[in-house]
C-alpha cells in the first residue's frame, strides 16, 4: 500500500470538504437549512484545523485535536440526522434525494461519525503513527482502497469496522482515527451531497 498517496487522498478531501463548507455559508439559507450549513461549517471548520498537524504540516496539539473530535461529535449523530426533515424544502441545500431514499445509510453514516469522533477525542493523547503507520492501518481497515469515498463504503457493502468501539478507537494513533473521520465525512458527502448551484 502506497501510504503517502494514501495520506495526499485524505488531505485532498478534507481541503474538499473545508471548501465545501465556505461555499455552503453564501447561500442566504434560513431555517433548518441553515440549521445544517452552520453545523456542516462548523465541523468543516474543525477538521480544516487539524488537517495540518495530522499530516505532520504543523506541531501536534492533544488539546486542539480534542476539541475539534468535540465539536465534530456535537453536529453528529442524531443531532445531524433531525436536520435533515424529509418535508423540508431544501431549494436552498446541496441535498441529494438519496438522503431520504436511503435514510437508512445516511443515519449509519451520521453515527459512525458521532462513534469516530468520540474515538478520535479519546486518541487525542496518543498522538501520531510513527511514520504516518497510522494512516496505513486505517486504510487496511476500510477496505485499503480509495480511502475518500470510493472503497469499501461506497461499493458492495458498509466497512467492516463499523463496530469499532470508542475503546477500540482510543488506542489507536490521532491520525488513524482522523482518517476514519474524514472517510465517513467524504463518503457521506460523495453519496447524499449535489455540487454547488
Amino acid at each position: 500500500m502506497n501510504t503517502k498517496r494514501n495520506t495526499k487522498r485524505i488531505f485532498a478531501g478534507v481541503a474538499a470538504i473545508g471548501l465545501a463548507s465556505a461555499a455552503l455559508a453564501h447561500t442566504g439559507a434560513t431555517g433548518i437549512v441553515k440549521e445544517r450549513m452552520v453545523a456542516m461549517s462548523a465541523m468543516g471548520d474543525a477538521v480544516k484545523e487539524i488537517s495540518p498537524m495530522m499530516s505532520g504540516e504543523a506541531d501536534y496539539d492533544a488539546a486542539a485535536v480534542r476539541e475539534a473530535a468535540e465539536v465534530i461529535g456535537m453536529h453528529a449523530g442524531e443531532t445531524m440526522t433531525r436536520l435533515f426533515p424529509e418535508d423540508n424544502e431544501n431549494e436552498a441545500s446541496y441535498v441529494k434525494d438519496a438522503i431520504w431514499e436511503d435514510w437508512e445509510t445516511f443515519a449509519e453514516l451520521a453515527e459512525r461519525l458521532h462513534s469516530y469522533s468520540e474515538g478520535f477525542a479519546l486518541a487525542a493523547e496518543n498522538g501520531l503513527g510513527s511514520s504516518q503507520d497510522g494512516m496505513a492501518d486505517a486504510g487496511a481497515m476500510m477496505g485499503g482502497g480509495d480511502m475518500m469515498g470510493s472503497g469499501s463504503m461506497m461499493g458492495g457493502g458498509m466497512m467492516a469496522d463499523a463496530t469499532m468501539g470508542r475503546e477500540e478507537l482510543a488506542e489507536m494513533p490521532a491520525d488513524a482515527v482522523f482518517a476514519m473521520v474524514s472517510d465517513t465525512c467524504s463518503s457521506c458527502h460523495t453519496r447524499f451531497r449535489t455540487e454547488a448551484k
